[in-house]
């Protein structure tokens, strides 16, 4: 049985027509024959979107029982039964009801198309889950319902439905989208002419790479190998030299003059590790390229125009930028012709630009390096003199041997000098062997002629051999050579990879792992100042330098920050190394950055939100008591002689009730203020909670809140005064907010403290209201100072109630929480450690 189709109608947001759309083409081909039946549609209220149902078979829905809530949702099994040719599935992105088949809509899609009936679908390009984050940066709205983009990516068809955000808005203002109500809402967020063009954009951007996806596997079905220009595409080669930034530049420069170009660095690396780049210029002309836009890849392979051009056809590219050669005449003259002159050779059909420079024409100087080290280098030096003397008077005493035996002995003491020497050295033997044994085997003997040309042939032979062998041999020691530094730089780098990861590592940290790693003596960031100062950003081991000019080496690895070190100067290999630790330490500069921003944000707001929380405590919850007083003063003081003894009594309260409110308020700011500053001093002394409570409901009316404490129960370990006002205020809360439910304060015996304060037995205290509650997520804002409940507003105080309770009580060494009451309302937890006698 053949697979059916997909189709899938993209929107960029909802409301530009893709149900609609859907509808549309589903009548089109009933009225062509086609058996088409809708298995799910949302027309979400729009009349217009509705009435094209009508002349469509609908398969009834299947209703899911779910917390005693019937769903809706599409019944496949009636679909598979039924076999339509061509189903209409709305919302792709859907999530099932809990208890159906599938948990996702599209999977439901899956099983019909392996049943071989096609399916119309819609999408919007918010359900996208690669794009679902982007999305939700734009609009502030993060979706629920999510598809994976491999999952759209396999519809045979995908159409997008677009139409302009001005007419997007039009449409819903006019009520063809939302209801009435949501309109103003809906305008005046989600779909603001901004967001509305940025998921146009992307919604485009997003169907043209598939597009494009669809045309390369077309080339690759079909084996074309020649470019099609259908987009335009530069690549730049790069080899890590100094020109490399001129060659964006010159390509950024060619992307510009069209519309949608792609810009792609490339880098060629040899198999061999041998690089004539830099790896800090390769890193800062990749940051070039990301930041013009485009995008940076590294190869490996032998040809490096080949590897080149191989990528370039692949990307489908369209132009490729090169430099002009840095060989010089008389290495192009012997073969050496550059990358540049390859590519040209072998381009095709692809356009190629070569671009001059200041360093064309002039190769690098490079310096010759023992491969084995200085000392073995000299004793192999040595050996190529000692060898052969050694060789030769060992074997003269034995005037039998033929020239065979002499050769062969000879060339044992060649494979010992190259071994140990390397290729030079080895080198020298041999033609210091081939001497000897001319001069003291060969007839005539003790001279350098050679009467027999078959002995000299066999020299010639023997020369050849010895240099050969020691070429192999030096090859082999530079790549084993290469290979254990490879494993070395591996083993670091992936170290520093895990480090990174596994740990949150501090800048001096990183520096001494670096100076380690390097075996440095100390190492230092330094900063440069605009009068040719430096200022030092972080150090490590003793006498670090304080400027380049009194460091042994130094590397200028960010605009206006050098690294800086005492110790030996590093080799090219290290300084390849060091490139990766440099990138490191500027991610760890820029975290720790970004770290002190942060840090210093949320200070300014919180101290923005403090300092407003007290303007609004001063403007109104301070002035209302003070207006109060003030009230009741003047009336006493206009209207005595002619008040009764009990209106001047009720003043008289007034003013004692408003006193004791900005007493309190008052307080609570002081305690806030001692808390924050830990200026605050606990006396610890037995407390139980009888005298506790019995102080604090003594200032409330007796039916406020109920008593309910076990008998006996054993002192506290606190501060009477503060455990009082934390309780006061604990209760005070419940009343403000659970206003005539059933408050009840329950104590009771035992359990340990929460993990990370102590392992001590306690006693509970608990306040337990039957009010309206605290929903969950707002449990922890509620003990953050200035913080009322819905932040309504709404009755006295300013919010610092809760937060200077949970301040005493964790003072004291004990616990405040929050719970919810069973049913309905907030329980209040005081968890307090036992008395256990006097403190030392």
């Amino acid at each position: 049985m053949d697979r059916g189709s997909l189709r899938i109608f993209l929107g960029a947001a909802p409301g530009v027509g893709k149900t609609y759309g859907m509808l549309e083409e589903a009548h089109r081909l009933a009225a062509s024959g086609t058996d088409v039946v809708v298995a799910v549609v949302m027309d979400h209220g729009r009349a217009q979107t509705a009435a094209l149902t009508d002349g469509l078979e609908l398969i009834p829905e299947r209703l899911v029982e779910y917390r005693g809530t019937r769903l809706p949702e599409m019944d496949v099994d009636a679909v598979l039964a039924r076999r339509p040719h061509t189903a209409l599935v709305d919302e792709y992105a859907h999530t099932n009801a809990p208890g159906s088949r599938h948990q996702k809509r599209w999977e439901d899609v899956d099983e019909l198309l392996d049943a071989g009936i096609n399916v119309f679908t819609t999408v919007n390009v918010q359900h996208l889950a690669s794009l679902n984050d982007v999305v939700e940066s734009i609009t502030g709205t993060r979706q629920q319902e999510m598809v994976p983009d491999a999952v759209v990516r396999k519809a045979d068809q995908i159409e997008l439905v677009d139409i302009p955000p001005e007419l997007l808005r039009q449409r819903l203002s006019s009520g063809l989208v939302y209801a009435p109500d949501k309109i103003d809402a809906a305008l005046a967020n989600y779909f603001r002419l901004g967001n509305l063009s940025a998921l146009r954009e992307i919604a485009l951007i997003w169907l043209a790479d598939r597009v494009e996806e669809g045309l390369a596997e077309y080339r690759a079905r079909h084996r074309i190998d020649e470019t099609w220009p259908a987009r335009e595409r530069v690549v730049v080669a790069l080899t890590g030299g100094p020109e490399g930034e001129a060659l964006i530049r010159r390509a950024a420069r060619i992307i510009s003059r069209v519309s949608g170009g792609d810009l792609l660095g490339v880098h060629v690396r040899r198999p061999d590790g041998l690089a004539e780049g830099s790896e800090q210029t390769l890193a800062s002309q990749r940051k070039l390229v990301e930041d013009l836009g485009g995008s940076y890849h590294q190869l490996a392979g032998d040809d490096v125009a080949g590897s080149l051009l191989d990528f370039a056809r692949s990307v489908n590219a369209t132009q490729i930028v090169v430099g002009i050669s840095r060989h010089t005449r008389l290495q192009q003259l012997f073969g050496r012709g550059g990358v540049g002159s390859a590519v040209v050779r072998n381009s095709g059909e692809i356009d190629v630009h070569m671009v001059t420079h200041s360093l064309a024409g002039r190769a690098p100087r490079k310096r010759l390096t023992p491969l084995l080290g200085r000392r073995r280098t000299i004793a192999g030096y040595v050996l190529a003199l000692v060898v052969p003397i050694v060789m030769t008077s060992v074997l003269l005493p034995f005037p039998e041997l033929n020239l065979t035996t002499h050769a062969l002995a000879h060339l044992s003491g060649v494979v010992t000098v190259a071994f140990i020497g390397g290729l030079w050295p080895a080198v020298v033997a041999a033609v210091f062997d081939s001497l000897l044994l001319n001069y003291f085997v060969t007839p005539p003997i003790g001279t350098l002629t050679i009467d027999d040309p078959q002995n000299f042939f066999a020299l010639m032979v023997f020369l050849a051999v010895a240099v050969a062998f020691s070429l192999v041999v030096g090859v082999s020691s530079r790549r084993s050579r290469d290979a254990a530094q490879s494993r070395a730089e591996a083993g670091t780098l992936s170290e520093l990879a895990r480090g990174s990861l596994a740990r949150d590592q501090s800048v001096p940290e990183f520096l001494e792992q670096l100076r380690g790693e390097f075996q440095l003596a100390s190492v230092s960031v330094l900063a440069e100042d605009g009068d040719s100062s430096w200022a030092t950003r972080a150090r490590a081991g003793q006498d670090a330098p304080a400027s380049p000019d009194e460091a042994d080496g130094a590397d200028h690895f960010e605009p206006d920050l050098t690294l800086a070190w005492r110790g030996r100067a590093l080799s090219g290999g290290e300084r390849r190394l060091m490139a990766a630790f440099e990138a490191h330490l500027t991610a760890l500069l820029e975290r720790q950055q970004l770290a002190l921003s942060l840090r210093e944000t949320v200070r300014l707001g919180e101290a923005n939100r403090i300092r407003t929380s007290i303007l609004r405590a001063v403007s109104h919850d301070l002035r209302t008591p003070l207006a109060g007083i003030r009230l009741a003063v003047t009336a006493l003081r206009r209207q005595r002689a002619k008040m009764t003894v009990g209106e001047q009594r009720e003043m008289l309260e007034a003013i004692d009730a408003y006193s004791g409110r900005l007493d309190n308020l008052v307080a609570n700011l002081l305690d806030m203020s001692r808390i924050d500053s830990d200026a605050l001093a606990v006396l610890h002394e037995p407390v139980t909670w009888l005298d506790v409570v019995s102080e604090v409901l003594a200032e409330l009316p007796p039916e406020a809140v109920r008593i309910d404490l076990a008998p006996n129960l054993p002192a506290v370990d606190g501060d009477r005064g503060l455990l009082v006002r934390a309780l006061a205020n604990v209760v005070e809360n419940a009343v403000k907010y659970a206003p005539g439910s059933d408050i009840v304060v329950i104590a009771t015996t035992g359990g340990l403290l929460a993990p990370g304060i102590g392992d001590r037995p306690v006693s509970e205290l608990r306040v337990v209201d039957h009010g309206t509650g605290v929903p969950p997520e707002r449990v922890l804002a509620m003990f953050q100072p200035f913080q009322r409940l819905g932040d309504e507003g709404k009755g006295p105080g300013i919010g610092l109630g809760l937060a200077v309770a949970k301040g005493f009580i964790e003072a004291m060494g004990g616990e405040l929480a929050a719970e919810p009451t069973p049913g309905q309302g907030l329980t209040m937890v005081l968890r307090m450690p036992l008395y256990a006698g006097p403190r030392e």
